[in-house]
């Protein structure tokens, strides 16, 4: 929800199977589940100002068969804001079934999908099946990463005059092993490459909670 500004295991391939059908979901895991809950920062600096919002998210929804999951994040030293503002988003997992690592809309093109993606070490191991057939041979489903499209879709608490924009989306890397998140938010009017880093926070019970939201 930035403001408008104006290491890995090598993948397997699957064997000619039909990738709207012999794909398997991504690897379950506990860290990726509804009740989770992560803290970090997110990276909004530009030309003119280096700054970092501390930044919460809590998964509301997870059903990796179908590729999706939601949640809600919540920034918390927004300048413009007089209170935490959270949106409600959801996501698409990368698993050649429901989702590709090409996104199709929300104004990316092939070339900006390869350009964020590329930021992950992670997906280095992928990128010359991708640029083969796009990724539809890979099979994800014991990677140790899991790819993920973030899109808020609205604000949950503030109008929309609050001085931020959910125009854009994030790339998202989820690492399996340890819960962390890495995410870059794309959105062609505003500054590139703003990172999002995230860390479980409710692993042994504990971290944040969030006030509470009704979510319609």
């Amino acid at each position: 929800m930035p403001v408008r500004v104006v290491e890995s295991s090598s993948p397997s391939q699957s064997s000619g199977q039909d990738p709207n059908s012999g794909h398997a979901s991504p690897p379950s895991c506990s860290l990726l589940s509804v009740g989770r809950c992560f803290a970090g920062t997110q990276n909004v600096s530009s030309f003119q100002k280096d700054e970092a919002w501390k930044v919460n998210v809590r998964i509301h929804g997870c059903d990796l068969e179908h590729g999706y999951l939601c949640g809600t994040m919540e920034a918390l030293n927004v300048p413009l804001a007089d209170t935490p503002v959270v949106t409600f988003w959801e996501g698409e997992i990368v698993d050649a079934k429901n989702y590709t690592f090409f996104t199709g809309k929300w104004e990316a093109t092939p070339e900006d999908d390869i350009k964020h993606w590329s930021k992950f070490q992670s997906f280095t191991p992928l990128l010359s099946q991708i640029e083969a057939d796009g990724g539809k041979s890979l099979d994800l489903s014991n990677y140790p990463y899991i790819f993920m499209r973030w899109k808020e879709q609205y604000f949950v608490n503030v109008g929309i005059d609050c001085g931020l924009t959910i125009a854009g989306f994030y790339y998202v890397c989820f690492s399996c092993s340890d819960g962390s998140i890495s995410g870059f938010y794309y959105d062609p009017n505003s500054s590139p490459f703003q990172k999002l880093e995230l860390k479980c926070s409710n692993g042994q019970q504990l971290g944040f909670t969030f006030s509470s939201y009704e979510l319609q």
